[in-house]
């Protein structure tokens, strides 16, 4: 069974993406409702989303990694299918603390979804093994 998010950013998400189809840009009133759900992790989402920071890794077997370069210069791994970032702000703010639902990386990969922005790679099953297996080798 796919973790969800809660039905309200599940909804602002689906309407962002049904406007950006129509009108190819996000209105204000969605931009308002991101910055009142996330804060200031909003507009750093989006930031990351203007600077093509998001790259989405897939599989011949179907697995999707999204890596995002974030403002410190660090690659973070994010998996959409079940809402994990590899940053410390998920671990402390969403994991530890639970003052938020999701980090800044996290929420921009979903918004580049939405705005068609990510970048995509494809490699083999091996190279996205390696790629996670390095990730995991460069945690503290």
């Amino acid at each position: 069974m796919a973790v969800v998010l809660p039905a309200v950013v599940e909804e602002l998400l689906s309407e962002m993406a049904a406007a950006v189809q129509e009108s190819a840009r996000i209105p204000d009133e969605y931009l308002l409702s991101l910055k009142f759900l996330f804060g200031s992790s909003a507009t750093q989402a989006l930031d990351l989303v203007d600077r093509q920071s998001i790259t989405l890794i897939a599989s011949p077997s179907g697995r999707r990694v999204y890596q995002v370069l974030g403002s410190s210069g660090k690659t973070y791994t994010c998996l959409a299918s079940c809402h994990y970032c590899s940053c410390p702000a998920f671990a402390f703010k969403v994991l530890r603390k639970s003052d938020s639902i999701l980090c800044k990386h996290l929420l921009a990969v979903y918004l580049s979804q939405v705005m068609r922005t990510c970048q995509q790679l494809s490699v083999s099953d091996k190279q996205l093994t390696d790629i996670l297996l390095m990730e995991k080798k460069q945690e503290p």
